[in-house]
């Protein structure tokens, strides 16, 4: 599998990652553990969870099945979200070393490669984030540190804030063929600053992958099948329209459209792993099997004028 560095830290990883958020929440330890052999049988090396995935399983289904084989991946982890409900600042030094001594118990590991600040904390000054961060690295706790769901705003805050080696080396937002508003500032903002962008959703929730039909019902379990304000404004008209247009460029292509929602986002010089979820073994070979389109310059424009047509 292609590898790509990450930000301007010492970390490589596969350009196609595995997204724990299933871990707990979807999945029990088993299919969890199953899913997670069959990314490493697959090359997978990069796996992203959080403390909040699963109210903490994610991390622990993940200490307990890589037991012996730590040093084959990358783990991924962010903190912040489990305090977001409370009144309590969550990017404080002292809840920063808090959050990742419990999250390394429960990876049953001694150092994270890549942790990150899972949302923007307005109550905490972003240099005390970032020096309490930093001192995660210095002990040797940390590789790398980086942020999610921040504005270029934030980015540029935080860049203008760190000291010599001291910055976010990536930052992980929404991003998929079906939701671009990243491309307008986070992006370029991102390169600016020379941070590698991970993008989540990859698949949109699955209305990337072929499996969902305009004017058939959702499968139970699904995302969609929840049908809340955020899930049931993907599955609208409009994006049908852009799936189905999508759908056939990638058939000519001699793809599908999962290739295409995977491929579209590694073709992305600034994106070092794409994170995809999976709650089987089934799924995970699919993404692994899908990852191997790379766009050239007249396939990207010909994406841009499909999903800019009315």
């Amino acid at each position: 599998m292609e590898k790509r560095r990450i930000g301007n830290s010492e970390l490589e990883v596969g350009i196609l990652g595995l997204g724990c958020n299933n871990f707990g929440m979807k999945i029990d330890y088993e299919a969890s553990k199953a899913v997670l052999e069959a990314a490493l049988d697959a090359g997978i090396d990069f796996l992203d969870t959080a403390d909040i995935y699963g109210e903490t399983q994610s991390e622990e289904f993940m200490g307990r099945a890589l037991e012996g084989r730590r040093e084959s991946v990358v783990i991924a982890t962010k903190f912040g979200a489990l305090r977001m409900q409370s009144e309590k600042p969550w990017g404080t030094r002292d809840y920063i070393v808090e959050c990742v001594e419990a999250s390394l118990q429960r990876l049953r590991t001694d150092r994270i490669d890549l942790y990150q600040l899972h949302y923007p904390d307005p109550k905490t000054p972003i240099q005390e984030t970032l020096e309490g961060l930093q001192a995660l690295v210095d002990a040797g706790k940390v590789r790398a540190i980086g942020c999610s769901n921040f504005s270029a705003d934030m980015l540029e805050e935080a860049g203008s804030a760190a000291g010599e080696g001291m910055g976010f080396a990536t930052i992980q937002n929404e991003w998929n063929l079906l939701e671009r508003e990243v491309e307008a500032e986070v992006v370029p903002a991102a390169k600016k600053g020379g941070l590698s962008v991970l993008p989540y959703f990859p698949l949109a929730s699955g209305m990337l992958t072929g499996k969902y039909r305009r004017g058939e019902g959702f499968a139970e379990g699904t995302r969609l099948a929840v049908m809340n304000d955020y899930f049931g404004a993907i599955a609208s008209e409009q994006n049908f329209d852009k799936v189905e247009a999508l759908t056939s460029f990638a058939q000519e292509a001699g793809h599908d459209i999962l290739e295409l929602a995977i491929g579209w986002l590694a073709s992305q010089t600034c994106v070092a792993s794409v994170i995809a979820g999976a709650t089987s073994p089934e799924q995970v070979c699919a993404n692994v099997d899908a990852s191997g389109w790379r766009l050239g310059a007249a396939e990207l424009a010909r994406v841009d004028a499909i999903l800019a047509s009315p």
